[in-house]
């Protein structure tokens, strides 16, 4: 085995990329398996050949092959495992593509671990959408934004499992798949199930990465269209909070193996999706933001937030960047290259 070799699934994405810039910088030797399917992959892997060509290892091809996703894992002492589809929408729309994706491919990763023989650890992006629509909670509608009347500090691991919506299914499937490996067969596993991620090198799309969406169609004056009331709440995380998380996670396996943690921006970090980001959006650039209000979509949470105390005391970790300061980041980040959005 090599010292220090980290496979990255889907380490040309978005969080993939980060982490892999992370790791590589600090000295690390990482293997991306990425099939390039999402836009902006290819442009996020150029830049990482650039930056490190003696240290990053590629391999092009789907989580679906095991044979290769067998051969990826064989060799490595830590995996993220990052790839998977990742809209509702899509998966509303192709559910088989999108379980064979996220549910069979989380399993050939797991068996491909497992079968090494080496014991690797494996960290795994899950998701909050394993715990349903929430149509239970208590909710309160504000003049900005929706709030929770019971739950003050956010959606904590202990609340039950209701998967709903295909997306739902496959990411919750693949998070207890992960779980139960640990428990089995003794595999070093941890799964965050993360609330909305955002910062460089996210190529968001209207479905998908919403906080990068945003911000892109502003600085390329694109239209945006609001689904719902635009008070939805989420708490969002800085990308780079989110690695010191995963590393963090990693270092202390004895005591994170086998566990599950919410892992998100949490209650200080909480922003409604237009009302209050439209504020921040309009004071980066000065002028007001056209948009157009839709229907809601399937399985659209009027709030969620994560209830981050489980990993804070666990690990000692929390976020370092606020919204204001994050999406400042984001938008000079978008607006310094726009050239990788044209087109």
């Amino acid at each position: 085995m090599e010292n220090n070799l980290t496979l990255i699934t889907g380490g040309a994405g978005f969080i993939g990329s980060n982490l892999a810039d992370n790791l590589l910088k600090n000295g690390q030797d990482v293997r991306i398996l990425d099939n390039l399917s999402r836009p902006g992959t290819e442009t996020n892997l150029e830049w990482l050949l650039k930056r490190y060509p003696n240290h990053l290892q590629f391999i092009k091809g789907d989580i679906r092959d095991f044979d290769l996703v067998k051969k990826a894992t064989q060799d490595v002492q830590v995996i993220y495992h990052f790839a998977s589809q990742v809209a509702v929408t899509h998966s509303v729309n192709d559910p088989r593509t999108d379980f064979e994706i996220n549910a069979l491919g989380t399993l050939n990763v797991l068996e491909g671990a497992r079968l090494s023989g080496n014991q690797p650890i494996i960290g795994f992006t899950s998701t909050n959408k394993v715990y349903g629509g929430l149509e239970d909670l208590k909710i309160d509608e504000l003049s900005d934004r929706y709030a929770l009347r019971d739950f003050p500090e956010g959606i904590s691991e202990t609340r039950p499992l209701d998967f709903h919506s295909p997306y739902g299914c496959s990411k919750g499937a693949a998070d207890q798949y992960v779980r139960d490996y640990f428990r089995i067969y003794q595999l070093p596993t941890f799964v965050f199930r993360m609330s909305c991620i955002y910062g460089t090198h996210q190529f968001g799309v209207e479905d998908q990465g919403w906080v990068a969406h945003f911000v892109i169609s502003t600085v390329l004056n694109r239209p945006i269209k609001i689904y719902g009331s635009g008070k939805q709440v989420r708490d969002i995380l800085w990308v780079g909070d989110l690695i010191q998380a995963f590393k963090l996670a990693t270092q202390k396996i004895d005591l994170t193996a086998g566990q599950i943690y919410n892992v998100g921006g949490g209650l200080a970090n909480t922003i409604s999706i237009w009302i209050e980001f439209e504020k921040i959006l309009e004071g980066l650039t000065g002028n007001a933001i056209p948009i157009s209000y839709h229907d809601w979509r399937p399985g659209d949470q009027l709030i969620y937030v994560s209830d981050t105390t489980k990993i804070s005391q666990t690990l000692g970790w929390k976020p370092t960047i606020n919204p204001p300061q994050g999406i400042e980041k984001l938008f000079r980040w978008v607006h310094d290259n726009k050239h990788l959005f044209q087109g």
